[in-house]
């Protein structure tokens, strides 16, 4: 799907514009007035013939906010519910992409851009539909009424009007230009900085901390560069308004003719170009969150318009179904995986997963653990060989009923800012609490829940209690339990734990999924002697070992 236009007028955007329209023109409105009041009462006239201009200015200055809050609500009304709509949206179509879709970014790192570029795009609806059409509606009712008084001081406010919007155009242009290289700079200037704070022991080392310390000068030059473009850019465009809008005011003043209209009306005359210049240069902020808006949607689209790597089948085959006493029987025949679709990050493998074996796999970085666990989970297929779940092509089962048999761990367990039970709950909504504790005992949880000052009422996460990694594993794995699926992938549930938690971690593990399908994926030699059988796919072929 897109992530849709980035400037899409609606009936209540469109009501906005108006509204904020209203706002400016009373704004230059009490400019302007209050410049003929001040000169008409230094004439020292009878008091009462002040009056209209005293009231005049004071309706403008209390209209000026008045329908500047009824469009910030209507405004921001709108684009709050269209948020809340797109939001849903954009997370249903990003489901099906991942993980394989999402490249090498982490996936806080993926839903954040994800957000925040949502955000950009819909608050484009505030932060430029409304302000153009704004802008535009002040900007005509001040050329026709100048150009009432005097036609000549009105074409001097239209031809501000024009400059100004050159001047957004080139706003517009400067920020499209600079964008994509800051944006660059800055996620590079990130990147490092986190790998020198991460590796930094590692950098000592090996000596390496000058040769990194330069990486990270290189990036905050990079980086500078980029900003001094950019507020070049900025800068130049602020003073082409500024300038603009002084010329404007001068020619005013060298066209009026005072005789002619009368000195309070030669000074409201000449104000209104300062006042429109004023009013409408936060256009050029306007033009830069349609720059920043167009961006983000670009990316938006980049990501969701990709192809899902896994289908559901036209005409799927329901499989003979698993019985309530086992589980499906799941094979991989000389199979082979690409992320990308180019080279293959799994070479072919087999792999005879009967219900309730347990097998390990290891082998160096990069060899294929992690997209051996995503075919299992069926987020990536096969490029070659086979992969069936008792005896039939997953390819042509439904993707919900293939899945729906697996559990998967990961090495970092998400942590709800919740209760312990409903972080377990997420697994098996509905699930009482008798089964939670019971899930929470398998994974070596039990006691640690009993002694909660609240126990299953305890909040976790954000605000709640904080957990250990050895903690935050068992609950990923309570969840698998409560989940209570007959294929548990692991994926190096002891990567970040000492050596004596990684034992009582991997065997509570172990312990908890003793009568399931089990596949692990480990760097570590803990608790392999417990597994049936280890695949190595470090070593080619790749086929799993039995154990003796």
């Amino acid at each position: 799907m897109s992530a849709g236009p980035v400037v899409r007028p609606t009936r209540a955007t469109v009501v906005g514009g108006l509204l904020g329209g209203a706002a400016t023109s009373a704004g230059i409105a009490l400019t302007a007035t209050s410049g003929w009041l001040i000169v008409r009462a230094s004439e020292r006239p009878v008091i009462l013939t002040l009056l209209a201009a005293i009231v005049a200015v004071r309706a403008f200055g209390m209209a000026r906010p008045f329908f500047r809050y009824l469009e910030r609500v209507v405004s921001h009304d709108a684009a709050l519910a269209d948020l809340a709509e797109r939001r849903s949206s954009v997370y249903a179509a990003l489901v099906p992409l991942t993980p394989a879709r999402l490249g090498r970014r982490s996936r806080s790192q993926v839903l954040t851009g994800v957000v925040d570029d949502l955000t950009d795009v819909v608050e484009a609806q505030v932060r430029v539909t409304v302000p153009v059409l704004s802008s535009a509606v002040a900007g005509l009712l001040a050329t026709a009424l100048t150009a009432w008084f005097a036609p000549a001081v009105g074409l001097v406010v239209a031809a501000l009007l024009l400059v100004l919007a050159l001047g957004c155009l080139l706003a517009w242009r400067v920020e499209s230009r600079s964008r994509d290289e800051l944006l660059a700079a800055r996620a590079e200037t990130a990147r490092i900085g986190d790998l020198v704070a991460r590796q930094a022991g590692e950098l000592r080392a090996i000596g390496a901390q000058d040769a990194a310390l330069g990486w990270l000068d290189d990036a905050h030059a990079a980086l500078r560069v980029a900003v001094r473009r950019q507020s070049r850019g900025r800068a130049g465009v602020a003073a082409l308004i500024l300038l603009a809008t002084a010329a404007a005011t001068v020619s005013a003043a060298v066209l009026v003719d005072p005789s002619a209209v009368g000195a309070p009306v030669a000074a409201l005359l000449v104000l209104v170009p300062v006042a429109v210049g004023e009013a409408l240069a936060p256009l050029v902020d306007t033009m830069r969150a349609l720059a920043r808006a167009q961006g983000s949607s670009a990316r938006l689209d980049a990501l969701l318009d990709q192809e899902p790597a896994v289908h559901d089948p036209d005409h799927p085959d329901p499989g003979p179904g698993v019985g309530p006493q086992h589980g499906p029987h799941v094979r991989l025949e000389g199979a082979s995986a690409s992320w990308t679709g180019a080279a293959d990050q799994l070479a072919p493998t087999d792999l005879d997963l009967v219900p309730g074996r347990h097998v390990a796999v290891v082998g160096p970085n990069g060899s294929g653990k992690s997209t051996l666990l995503a075919l299992l989970a069926r987020t990536l297929d096969v490029s070659g060989g086979r992969h069936t779940v008792d005896g039939t092509d997953v390819r042509a089962r439904p993707l919900a009923e293939v899945r729906s048999d697996v559990a998967v761990v990961d090495d970092e367990p998400h942590v709800f800012a919740t209760t312990l039970a409903e972080n377990l709950r997420l697994a098996r909504p509905g699930a009482d609490d008798a089964a939670v504790r019971h899930a929470l005992g398998l994974a070596g949880l039990g006691t640690w829940a009993d002694a909660l000052p609240d126990g299953l009422a305890t909040r976790l996460g954000t605000g709640g209690r904080g957990l250990s990694g050895g903690e935050r594993t068992r609950l990923g794995v309570a969840r698998a339990v409560l989940a209570d699926r007959p294929v548990v992938l692991l994926d190096e549930p002891a990567a970040h734990l000492d050596h004596p938690t990684a034992t009582a971690v991997l065997d509570d593990v172990l312990d908890a999924t003793r009568d399931r399908s089990v596949v692990l994926v480990s760097h570590r030699a803990e608790a392999l002697h417990r597994l049936d059988a280890v695949l190595d796919l470090g070593d080619r072929p790749a086929s799993p070992t039995t154990k003796e």
